[in-house]
């Protein structure tokens, strides 16, 4: 397989066919999926639909079983570490090394992406005083709050400024103030029409409003993909809002008022 596609160098994520195991557990099936230049693009999905072992695939962490992934034309098999230069992750869960501060994080952080300590620092100043974590920069990460090993975990991510971002669920854990900082962050990071940003969330509303397409996943399936209002002539505009979209394309719309009557019997 070759290291680079030319066809697909200028987009920053396409995924063709692309397939996801564990043992019998079939995760995703045959994706087809393409996050385009100046694009957020939302993944949907319950639990276990399929999103995260799709995020974990295009970074790297889990092997496909079929199928092909191209970042900006390359493949992270065929050239992986030159991929991943390309690659900002803020993963579902917050793993981090508890026994440094954020500091000496970030500075490691710095040194594998290659970067010179003055352009560093410079950067690392402007995310800590945004996001109000000044007080914590100098404290072992094992004692932070969730909210803050959460920040922390997003300054990582876009230290680099990479031409893709990768977020798994990255509004977990976040108050209020940051996850606004963050919308608006997002949308000025592809405003240039060059990087793209692929962002899976259990919150619609977050997603109608922040992303430019989505894509509806169940059980490993693209069950819907396009703009909200495409989306709506999906089901034939029976769904006012991105949750009503999703709950019909995922047939979840009967077991949820089923659920409801169950719950609330006296």
């Amino acid at each position: 397989m070759a290291a680079e596609n030319p066809s697909t160098s200028s987009i920053p994520l396409v995924l063709r066919e692309l397939t996801v195991r564990y043992g019998d557990n079939v995760a995703v099936r045959q994706l087809n999926l393409t996050v385009r230049a100046g694009e957020i693009y939302g993944l949907l999905g319950s639990n276990g639909a399929g999103k995260s072992s799709t995020i974990k695939c295009v970074v790297g962490l889990v092997p496909s079983a079929g199928g092909d992934v191209r970042v900006f034309g390359r493949s992270p098999i065929a050239d992986p570490l030159g991929t991943r230069r390309l690659i900002g992750y803020v993963p579902e869960t917050t793993l981090l090394f508890d026994a440094l501060t954020p500091r000496e994080f970030l500075e490691f952080v710095a040194g594998i992406r290659g970067m010179t300590s003055g352009e560093a620092t410079a950067r690392v100043v402007r995310y800590i005083t945004a996001f109000q974590i000044q007080s914590e920069y100098e404290q072992p990460i094992a004692t932070l709050s969730m909210g803050t090993r959460q920040k922390v975990l997003v300054i990582a991510a876009m230290l680099h400024q990479p031409q893709l971002l990768v977020l798994d669920e990255p509004f977990s854990n976040l108050d209020p103030r940051t996850v606004r900082i963050m919308k608006e962050l997002l949308t000025e990071y592809v405003r240039g029409g060059e990087r793209g940003i692929l962002f899976s969330t259990h919150t619609m509303e977050v997603a109608e409003l922040l992303c430019d397409r989505v894509g509806i996943l169940d059980h490993g399936q693209l069950k819907g993909e396009g703009t909200v209002n495409e989306l709506r002539r999906v089901v034939d505009g029976k769904g006012e809002t991105l949750e009503e979209i999703y709950l019909r394309l995922t047939v979840s719309e009967e077991g949820v008022r089923e659920a409801v009557r169950q719950l609330t019997v006296r």
